[in-house]
């Protein structure tokens, strides 16, 4: 079966665009999922919401969003007040500059998808921004509303295809300074470091990611 894009649109770098469509390179869709299922019956159990003081099931006509303060009230917000302030789409992954491959901490990565041109005249256009792109080692920092909400995204070459990765915001990035501590400068004898550095060499390769298996998911199969 053919993939299917999560999002069509526009790629524009300056005067020059081209249509693309984004593919999800990450998925968990071939994992094993369950069904809770009432074991008396042997059909499926539907989840329902209730009322958390009466217990009782609440229709959905009377739920509503609500935004609890610090004194344990309720700012009721309502589905057209959301729908309103939701950034329209004009399907364009804008780009508004380029930076150096290794210019940005992974800690912003999140979610990648293949980016990939919609016809033949678009796979030309791509193709020499990709090319110009991997000349020059960079990276282009794109704009773009991306189910429902603004979004940054990194564009990369890589292998020949091209990456764009969806970017955390800086809010969502938790400094590593408010966990850990810094690594203590800690001095240590020669043969300790020679050591140490044997050892790591002894285990030095590449990565290879058929190598690494998920052993539960393996068992859950075999169940």
């Amino acid at each position: 079966m053919a993939a299917r894009a999560s999002w069509k649109g526009h790629l524009k770098v300056g005067d020059l665009a081209c249509a693309v469509g984004l593919y999800t390179a990450v998925s968990s869709s071939d994992r094993v999922s369950f069904n809770i299922i009432n074991r008396r019956t042997g059909h499926r159990v539907e989840r329902q919401f209730v009322d958390s003081e009466t217990g009782k099931p609440v229709e959905r006509d009377n739920q509503v969003k609500g935004y609890r303060m610090e004194s344990g009230d309720y700012i009721l917000i309502e589905g057209d007040e959301i729908a309103e302030i939701m950034p329209e789409s004009d399907k364009v992954l804008n780009v508004q500059g380029f930076i150096p491959c290794d210019g940005i901490d992974k800690l912003y990565f999140d979610r990648p998808y293949h980016l990939s041109p919609v016809d033949a005249h678009d796979a030309e256009a791509l193709a020499l921004i990709a090319r110009v792109m991997l000349d020059g080692k960079m990276a282009a920092l794109a704009e773009a509303v991306l189910f429902r909400r603004n979004r940054t995204l990194l564009i990369r070459v890589q292998d020949d295809h091209v990456i764009a990765t969806m970017l955390n915001f800086d809010y969502e990035v938790r400094s590593a300074s408010s966990v850990f501590k810094d690594i203590p400068d800690i001095k240590f004898d020669k043969e300790m470091l020679e050591l140490a550095g044997h050892i790591i060499a002894t285990k030095q390769g590449s990565f290879d990611p058929s190598q690494y298996h998920d052993r539960y998911e393996a068992a859950l199969v075999e169940l």
